[in-house]
């Protein structure tokens, strides 16, 4: 029940982030390039049916469609809405599913099923991954990214909040008996701040609330006084600041993998 809330908040951040995201977004449309670059570099092409879960506002969806040509693509989200964001793409190529990814049925017998930015929310990546080795075609392929321990560390570290993310060895190894990897690395981006504050708005025009509504130094969850976002700040700029600047860290981790005969 609780994971279930949890999914339904992301989902209503998300919704209320549609119009901001694709401006905000500068670290997902990084690392959407880079595994699009990737799949070029370490799948064996063409891929003519592609599924992508978690595909918000298109930014990664349209590079695969740019690059890869599929005949078709299943496009997956949580939150619902996006599907307008896809209009001005060919109606004919395309099919809109909304939903939670861990649940929602696909069709099966795709030659790849990718995502960027998404599976850090997800409640079982384990189970996710034989699902998808039951969805994919004889020599299909799973590539995505999703963020590590390090990521938004420095939010971590004041707040004590942040999701339970997986490390890439972690990742690695709930692949292993379903998957080939053919490809797995991992980087450090850090965005540099003029403020704290521009952070939390940064964080907030993306869908994403990195401190999960928990005050600072505090058991209770809330919304933030005033007060709280000046202590918030004075601590960040303490702890991480230098030269007028403030940090947030984003730990990308990108995996490639071929479906293996179970």
């Amino acid at each position: 029940m609780h994971n279930q809330i949890q999914k339904e908040r992301v989902a209503k951040r998300f919704t209320k982030a549609i119009g901001t995201y694709t401006d905000q977004a500068s670290v997902q449309k990084e690392i959407a390039r880079k595994m699009t670059g990737l799949i070029q570099q370490y799948i064996h092409l063409p891929c003519p049916e592609i599924i992508e879960f978690g595909c918000g506002t298109g930014n990664y969806s349209r590079m695969l469609l740019q690059t890869l040509h599929p005949k078709h693509i299943w496009l997956n989200d949580l939150c619902g809405e996006v599907k307008h964001c896809f209009s001005d793409l060919p109606k004919e190529q395309l099919t809109f599913l909304p939903g939670d990814a861990e649940s929602t049925t696909f069709p099966g017998g795709k030659s790849l099923i990718t995502s960027c930015s998404t599976l850090q929310w997800f409640d079982s990546p384990a189970d996710f991954f034989q699902k998808c080795h039951n969805l994919l075609a004889p020599e299909g392929y799973l590539a995505f990214s999703s963020f590590g321990k390090e990521n938004m560390k420095e939010i971590r570290e004041l707040t004590g909040s942040g999701l339970p993310y997986l490390s890439k060895g972690e990742l690695e190894e709930l692949l292993s008996p379903y998957y080939d990897i053919l490809y797995a690395g991992e980087e450090l981006i850090s965005l540099n701040f003029n403020h704290p504050l521009d952070i939390l708005y940064h964080l907030k025009q993306t869908g994403v609330t990195g401190v999960s509504g928990k005050v600072p130094n505090s058991q209770r969850t809330s919304v933030w006084t005033r007060r709280d976002l000046q202590e918030f700040s004075e601590k960040y700029v303490e702890r991480f600041g230098s030269a007028s600047k403030v940090p947030l860290t984003y730990h990308p981790i990108y995996i490639l993998a071929k479906k293996k005969t179970v």
